[in-house]
């Protein structure tokens, strides 16, 4: 999730919302739940295959992270959630991976890259992930939920601000297809010399959290870092409107919050016209 944490001690800032400290919830336990492809995920990769075991080592792993930062997807348990598998684009993404050598996947605004361990698990190579996040300690807990360690799992977990230029800058989309030189992920310090190479982003969960000006800076940002060989792919999920863009009210850990929100015809405009060259690009929403 990209965000700032703690504010001051009357305010908690998620991105661009502002939560009232007093107001967030304490950690509700009852809220835990697994789907069955969820559960069959985590007790393979933690190899806890008792269900209550299993609960206690993601409660105690949820319990850290709240105290670090109480966010609605920490309490809600929706880090868990296997997002980018439920995707239309998903098995595509997969084929990058098997076919395309150089083929990089970023997971950005990631938690604790749930996704970017799905990808790998499903076989997108795990030393070709990159998973993102400006919270350091949710990427240092990855390996706690995961049961890992850097050695043992060699995606790159990467801290950063995607909205400070010396993590990620703004470059124009690129137009050279040509098999740039490998790049060894463990020693990256941020994004920008991924500039041109990413086969395939996820962000999830991500857009909505920012203001209407935030969200085109970031659709560039992206638009920079994305491969110009033939089917690489943005995808995600937002919250949106049907009609028009504008701002929409979300309730989020008890409390009501203006977001700003696209429909999926200013969407499509904003990278098929904005951000990428009118017609160079397909936009897919649902």
């Amino acid at each position: 999730m990209e965000a700032a944490a703690m504010d001051d001690d009357s305010t908690t800032l998620l991105a661009d919302v502002t939560f009232q400290t007093a107001s967030i919830p304490t950690v509700d336990t009852s809220l835990y739940g697994l789907s069955f492809e969820e559960a069959a995920f985590f007790k393979a990769q933690t190899g806890i295959d008792n269900d209550e075991d299993l609960k206690r080592h993601i409660l105690e792993v949820q319990a850290k992270a709240y105290k670090i930062a109480p966010y609605p997807c920490i309490h809600g348990f929706v880090f868990l959630r296997l997002n980018i598998s439920g995707y239309p684009v998903y098995e595509h993404i997969l084929k990058l991976g098997r076919e395309r050598p150089d083929a990089m996947l970023l997971d950005l605004g990631c938690c604790f890259g749930v996704d970017a361990r799905k990808a790998a698990a499903d076989g997108f190579p795990a030393k070709n992930i990159i998973a993102s996040d400006i919270i350091n300690e949710f990427l240092e807990l990855s390996h706690e939920l995961f049961r890992t360690t850097p050695t043992s799992y060699p995606g790159c977990l990467l801290p950063g601000d995607v909205f400070d230029p010396e993590f990620l800058s703004i470059a124009a989309p690129p137009n050279d297809v040509s098999t740039a030189p490998a790049i060894d992920l463990s020693s990256l310090k941020s994004l920008n010399p991924l500039h041109g190479r990413i086969s395939a982003i996820n962000a999830t969960r991500l857009f909505h959290l920012f203001t209407e000006d935030k969200q085109v800076h970031l659709a560039k940002a992206l638009a920079g870092l994305l491969s110009a060989q033939p089917s690489s792919v943005i995808c995600g999920y937002q919250v949106g409107l049907t009609l028009e863009k504008g701002m929409v009210t979300a309730n989020i850990s008890g409390s009501e919050h203006q977001l700003f929100a696209h429909s999926p015809k200013t969407w499509t405009f904003l990278w098929d016209g904005e951000v990428f060259e009118k017609g160079s690009v397909k936009v897919e929403t649902s």
